[in-house]
């Protein structure tokens, strides 16, 4: 009898022992990283078998009997799960019952706007484009802070996010204001003054810096033209308003032309003085300061320089000098790019009266830049 104890006692002890030892031992049966998906409602055993299948567990007995001895105060979290090193059943169960889930990145440019961040969204975290846009068409979120926004373009703010998987709309949304709420209290708690408009004129204006030119250094340049012409009554005529304005009607977004010029849309501002009704992108911080601190000077005309930066003037001549430069250059690069062209001195006549007609859309385009600042 005596012995038939010993045997059970020292079973229970290699039974013991071997359990500690695979409880505290690191294992790594796959090569690289492996997400493990736990879906709500798994069962532990469940659990178990995905995590031996997928070689993050040697057994699943030393995982399963770690979990059932903190039942019912512990619970396995549903969720995505990444596995990059050896850890030991013990950590993997930490690891299952904090919730530790794996979070997927999200980076939103700066100047990317609603559907920009739409289509940004549903590639990296598959949430539904059109369900983002109408969450964000809701504006009750950030109307202390401006209560004439339209929607809550302008206050998305772009950062990199990390989002587990299956993040909802809403909670993607919450996260981006509630990150432009942080810098807002942390970078500008004490802007004095603020413009007449608040938030509301400020993140309008930096967004239509923003999207003008990506030289940090132009912005408050750009700022200082906008504001000049905002105070002598001048149209802004900016493209990117037009090009907003497209957006908003569901129009293909491309080159702009002479009937986009003349769109009737309150966002269009070659047809409606003043700033749009709010912002048509979401701006980072350099266009924000820009817009609160617009640099001196009397420049009320910018044109691009073919180098990705701007040219300023003063006057309508000096700056119809500029695009005419600016035309020069463009069409010198195009050649460039284009390499050798065969000459052909008699063109068909197709094409002459295409070439005709590019000629008198060029021409129309010349009076139109004439007057864009």
């Amino acid at each position: 009898m005596r012995w038939r104890l010993l045997v059970v006692f020292a079973a229970a002890a290699v039974g013991l022992s071997w359990l500690a030892f695979d409880l505290l031992s690191s294992y790594r049966g796959y090569s690289g990283n492996i997400l493990i998906v736990i879906e709500p409602g798994s069962r532990a055993s469940r659990v178990a078998d995905l995590l031996v299948a997928g070689g993050v567990l040697r057994h699943r007995l030393p995982f399963l009997i770690r979990y059932w001895a903190t039942r019912p105060r512990h619970a396995l979290r549903s969720g995505e799960y990444l596995f990059d090193r050896p850890l030991r059943p013990i950590d993997v169960c930490r690891k299952l019952v904090q919730g530790d889930v794996y979070l997927h990145p999200a980076v939103v440019p700066e100047g990317s706007d609603r559907f920009d961040i739409a289509r940004i969204l549903n590639l990296r975290l598959g949430i539904d484009p059109e369900r983002f846009l109408r969450v964000t068409e809701q504006a009750a979120a950030i109307h202390d802070l401006d209560p004439g926004a339209p929607s809550l373009e302008g206050y998305l703010f772009p950062d990199t996010y990390r989002f587990p998987r299956g993040v909802s709309a809403e909670a993607v949304v919450l996260a981006m204001l509630g990150r432009f709420r942080h810098i807002l209290a942390t970078r500008f708690a004490n802007e004095e003054p603020m413009p007449p408009g608040g938030w509301h004129e400020v993140m309008t204006l930096a967004s239509l810096i923003e999207k003008e030119t990506p030289e940090a250094s132009e912005r408050p340049l750009i700022a200082g033209v906008f504001e000049r012409r905002l105070q002598r009554g001048m149209a802004l005529q900016s493209d990117p308003t037009v090009v907003y304005a497209a957006r908003l009607d569901s129009r293909p977004v491309g080159p702009i032309t002479q009937s986009d010029l003349e769109f009737d849309s309150p966002y269009n501002t070659y047809r409606h003085s003043g700033l749009p009704p709010g912002p048509i992108a979401n701006p980072g911080l350099a266009s924000i300061r820009a817009a609160l601190h617009p640099a001196g000077g009397d420049a009320l005309f910018f044109v691009a320089n073919n180098h990705g930066g701007h040219v300023f003037a003063r006057t309508l001549a000096e700056h119809q000098r500029n695009v005419s430069r600016y035309r020069r250059e463009a069409a010198a690069l195009r050649r460039n790019e284009a390499g050798p062209v065969s000459r052909n001195p008699k063109p068909p006549a197709h094409e002459a009266s295409k070439s005709a007609a590019q000629a008198q859309k060029r021409a129309r385009k010349t009076q139109q830049e004439a007057t864009h600042p």
